[in-house]
């Protein structure tokens, strides 16, 4: 799972950036900021590993922001002002991507996956980002997700769709309560949840299952 901060003083862009971004089943945003004071002090207290920042906001240039919080995180510019200047200054402060706001999602999400994976798009042209980027457009799932059994995605499909009682799980797969138990137990473990409803949740965020 990506960790994404996102610090954008554009309310309306911040929120559906957010909900877009927490959408996916790789990434998830785990604070929103208005300015880079603000981006500073979230990552104090909540690492991210990826961090979309936009250019003006109060309290100070977002470039600037990128350039004193060093390697604590590695940033994303997404900004109106996607001239050639500031590209040139995003890329001098450290930042390892620099895109327009009118970037379609899938190509920011594709961004987020190869920064946080180590690439560095402002090192490398513009063609060559694009055909890097296509590398990156599928989401991917952890390790532990990645590695449902067939019958683990069958009791997480049936968990969401409110069937939980160990009894009726047993019925529904036609297998000993003893063996759902066990199967609820390796699930817990590979999605990193303690219960059934974590469990049901989850499996909805990561596409595995449909909500009832």
């Amino acid at each position: 799972m990506i960790r994404v901060m996102i610090a954008d003083d554009h309310q309306l862009f911040a929120e559906g950036l957010s909900q877009a971004l927490n959408s996916l089943p790789d990434t998830r945003v785990v604070g929103v900021v208005a300015s880079g004071p603000a981006l500073d002090e979230a990552l104090m207290s909540q690492p991210a590993e990826v961090s979309i920042v936009d250019i003006e906001m109060p309290g100070g240039d977002g470039i600037d922001t990128i350039a004193e919080l060093g390697m604590r995180t590695k940033a994303i510019v997404v900004s109106m002002h996607a001239n050639e200047a500031q590209r040139e200054r995003a890329s001098d402060a450290g930042a390892r991507g620099f895109f327009s706001k009118a970037v379609p999602l899938t190509t920011l999400a594709a961004a987020v996956r190869a920064v946080a994976d180590g690439e560095n798009l402002l090192e490398i042209s513009d063609e060559a980002r694009d055909e890097l980027l296509e590398t990156y457009r599928e989401a991917q799932l952890d390790p532990g997700a990645a590695s449902l059994t067939q019958r683990e995605r069958e009791i997480l499909q049936l968990l969401a769709a409110g069937v939980s009682a160990t009894d009726e799980l047993a019925d529904r797969l036609y297998i000993s309560q003893k063996t759902v138990k066990n199967h609820l137990a390796s699930v817990f473990q590979k999605l990193a949840v303690s219960d059934r409803t974590q469990a049901a949740i989850e499996a909805i965020r990561l596409g595995i299952a449909k909500p009832n």
